[in-house]
């Protein structure tokens, strides 16, 4: 039974006797609050929504005010009015829906990943680019082809989300939110159309290449015409779906550029599809010359297939960073403010400030700080680190890893976009939409290769057909099958792909994809000590006092002003303070409180003025003497030494010991072996340098080194035509991380530190600079096979097909064979 709500009586509308609570245009009842009406023949029409008024306006402004009186049916609401994209894509622009998918920057800056549906080769890539960068508003825009997402910044104040989803599905494609489960629905509704359009393009093509052998074995041995001619028909009949159905996608592609005014390489496949078709009907009917079918059947078959070979390979390439998305657990246990645990929400619900529960064997659901409890977090999924990791109250959880052992209780401190496992996401698929050099030599390539190879077309069968050669059409469209730069276009890409995946899983977080071709141009790489070639851990190991300050007063002194910082030795001291219980008196608060890059800190306590760091920072900010014995024991024992002093006097020494990592030697000798010059730069002092060059046989080295001076020391080995990278983790490597060619963050590295290099190491060790060296000179060695066999491929097989020596049905063999080396030649990658 129909609604009455959804079916008004139009006669009585029509006759003005309309129910007083319905509007006069569509029928629909009046909204609670709205107040619009328009004199309507003669007399006030209440009305429902600013849509139908709208629109009623419009009927009566034309003249065409009987409308209402002549009208069968309830005319359409101003909402239906509205194309349906337009309503899904305003649906993303609410707030509480953002906060799921969008990344707030700084300055009302938003970023987002995309899936993009309908992208098939790099010419979509570059239309999609070029739209979206042209909106206002946009900052940026990064198409990755390999995972068919868009990277897109935009400014909240000018743009909108949805304007940004609209403008994509006017030229042709369809944008959505990233969510895992719905790339991986795409993935799968686009894997088996692919399927299906291969499978009748196999189908059906074996059936017409039987009927062609007979027809090429009857024309040699005399077969009667009425069967050559009855064959020609089933032919016909057995192509129709391989290029009506199969084929569609070529055609749509093709004609979406068309549109744009841009030249794709579906372009030329389309082409040649469609007038060897045609030919070959107009063959059929007029029962003479020849027919192409064979050549459709195939090239269909063969492209399909190489395009669905190729989208395994490019889903195979992304399953590392969906398989960390889809890690994320769909509920969470919230607690209350007693503990107790409350029903199953969704984690989506969760906000920062939340507390939940997380169970032995449970996923993190969100990023968050433990509050109560202790046990071993499993987060390969992130590093790649297969050992469990101690966590206590105060440590960080990262959403994705695994609780191990023991219950925990979190407090929520980041979720959705801002999760670190979505910043992860973010920095893979930036990495993964750069282009290199290469490979914006490629497309510049490909562009300009298919306007030239229909201009190339044009002349091949105008050359042919001078010559009065009865092949003239069969060569035009061998050159025009064959000529199709689709290697071309794959040969970086798919490359960079699979060892991007490769190198997440390996523990190697590429930010940025020039690095790694950067990397075979290093000849400098440049260490920095704590965090780097040590641990970044290091122990409190004496305390040396002034008489006149206790030092337990100076421990709480020091570790006041140390809360201020996040350097290694300042959470050292905090450790220190923590196991003695001093840190948690609270006798000391420092106020004032300000810091100097690689010196020190200085605030006051109780009203009086204190300073804390190296000696050079002490001599610099106080007229305070530091005792000559305690330089000449830390000169002695190669310790790294804080001091704490007032104005005049200093008040206690703490001395720190920091060991090598354990696989730092070997880093430094593959290094070496490589052929790259290692230097050592640090704050520290020239005796700690030393002993740790020397243990690391690492034969230049400079200390007492402030962040101006690192940034110099690298500009000058630049300004000589070193090519350097740079190996940091501290917030003050931050400026020469970012000054140096290539840099790499180490795993524990500042926020400042990650943002600002190149490459991130996940896992606490260095062995990864040397598997990053070796996996960017294989995907540089794949990318030179890959542009090397498409460009010879090209340039050998079109003067062949132009010469009459290639047919059509084996330049689409060719055609599909080239790319589908590539994709596997670039999947080599990953094992």
């Amino acid at each position: 039974m129909e609604s009455p709500l959804a079916t008004p009586n139009i006669n009585k509308i029509a006759n003005g006797e309309h129910r007083d609570n319905a509007c006069f245009h569509c029928g629909l009842p009046l909204m609670p609050g709205v107040d619009l009406s328009l004199a309507i023949d003669g007399a006030e029409r209440p009305l429902c929504c600013h849509g139908c008024l709208a629109v009623a306006q419009a009927i009566i402004a034309a003249g065409h005010e009987n409308f209402y009186r002549v009208r069968t049916e309830a005319a359409p609401t101003g909402q239906e009015l509205v194309p349906e994209f337009i309503r899904e894509s305003e649906i993303f622009d609410a707030p509480q829906i953002q906060l799921q998918y969008v990344h707030r920057l700084e300055s009302d800056s938003r970023e987002i990943s995309l899936i993009l549906e309908g992208i098939t080769c790099a010419a979509c890539v570059w239309l999609n680019e070029q739209t979206i960068a042209a909106l206002p508003g946009v900052e940026q825009v990064r198409v990755n082809y390999a995972t068919q997402r868009a990277l897109v910044r935009w400014h909240d104040k000018r743009i909108k989300l949805s304007e940004i989803l609209q403008a994509i599905r006017r030229i042709g494609y369809r944008a959505l939110p990233y969510n895992p489960q719905q790339q991986q629905e795409s993935d799968r509704r686009q894997r088996h159309l692919q399927q299906r359009r291969l499978a009748v393009a196999g189908l059906f093509g074996m059936q017409v290449m039987m009927l062609s052998i007979s027809l090429y074995a009857g024309a040699w041995s005399g077969m009667e015409p009425s069967f050559a001619q009855f064959f020609r028909w089933l032919s016909l009949g057995l192509t129709l779906p391989v290029v009506g159905y199969a084929a569609i996608p070529f055609f749509s592609a093709a004609w979406r550029d068309l549109k744009q005014r841009r030249v794709s390489m579906d372009l030329p496949v389309s082409v040649a599809i469609l007038v060897a078709f045609t030919s070959s009907c107009v063959a059929t009917f007029a029962a003479d010359g020849e027919i192409y079918f064979d050549s459709v059947v195939m090239f269909v078959f063969f492209l399909s297939a190489s395009r669905y070979f190729e989208t395994m390979a490019r889903q195979r390439c992304a399953a590392a960073v969906e398989r960390m998305a889809q890690s994320l657990p769909l509920t969470a246990t919230p607690l209350d403010s007693n503990g107790n645990a409350l029903p199953v929400v969704p984690a989506a619900m969760l906000a920062p400030g939340d507390r939940v529960l997380i169970r032995a064997g449970e996923t993190v659901p969100a990023d968050g700080v433990i509050v109560s409890g202790f046990s071993a977090l499993d987060e390969s999924l992130l590093s790649g680190e297969s050992n469990p990791r101690d966590k206590a109250l105060g440590d960080s959880l990262l959403g994705g890893s695994v609780n191990v052992t023991q219950p925990l209780q979190m407090e929520v401190s980041a979720v959705g976009a801002d999760t670190v496992m979505a910043e992860i996401q973010r920095s893979i698929e930036r990495a993964q939409a750069d282009k290199p050099p290469l490979a914006r030599f490629a497309d510049r390539v490909a562009a300009r290769f298919i306007s030239l190879v229909l201009i190339l077309v044009i002349g091949v069968a105008g050359y042919w057909w001078l010559l009065e050669s009865e092949q003239w059409f069969e060569i035009a469209l061998a050159v025009l099958i064959v000529s199709c730069p689709c290697a071309l276009s794959l040969a970086t890409p798919t490359a960079i792909s699979a060892t991007l995946g490769k190198m997440q899983a390996a523990g190697l977080l590429v930010r940025q994809a020039m690095a790694l071709e950067e990397l075979h141009r290093v000849t400098h790489v440049v260490f920095d000590k704590t965090g780097t070639l040590t641990p970044g851990k290091p122990v409190l190991e004496q305390v040396l006092y002034n008489p006149a300050c206790m030092a337990d007063d100076c421990l709480a002194i020091a570790a006041a002003l140390e809360q201020h910082s996040t350097h290694p030795l300042a959470l050292a001291l905090l450790r220190a303070t923590d196991a003695t219980g001093l840190h948690n008196e609270g006798k000391s608060h420092a106020s004032a409180v300000s810091s100097t890059a690689g010196g020190g800190l200085c605030g006051n306590i109780d009203g009086i003025r204190y300073h804390l760091g190296s000696s050079d920072f002490i001599r610099h900010e106080t007229a305070a003497e530091i005792p000559s014995d305690w330089l000449e024991q830390i000169d002695a024992e190669a310790v790294t030494a804080v001091f704490l002093a007032g104005s005049a006097e200093v008040l206690a020494m703490f001395t720190f010991r920091d060991e090598l990592r354990a696989d730092a030697a070997a880093t430094v000798a593959a290094l070496r072996a490589c052929g790259k010059s290692v230097l050592l730069m640090t704050g520290d002092r020239a005796r700690v340098a030393q002993q740790i060059a020397e243990q690391a046989a690492i034969g230049t080295w400079r200390a007492q080194m402030t962040p101006q001076a690192k940034m110099d020391a690298v500009q000058v080995l630049q300004a000589e035509g070193a090519i350097v990278l740079m190996v940091g983790d501290g917030i003050n490597d931050a400026p020469v991380l970012a000054a140096a060619d290539v840099s790499i963050a180490m795993a524990g590295a500042s926020s400042l530190a990650k943002i600002n290099a190149d490459i991130v190491l996940m896992r606490d060790r260095l062995g990864g600079i040397v598997d990053l060296f070796d996996m960017a000179a294989r995907t540089r060695r794949i990318i030179r096979q890959n542009m090397s066999w498409a460009l010879l491929y090209n340039f050998g097989a079109i003067p062949a097909a132009a010469m009459g020596m290639v047919a059509p049905w084996l330049a689409a063999l060719g055609m599909s064979l080239s790319s589908l080396l590539v994709v596997i030649n670039a999947m080599r990658l990953t094992r």
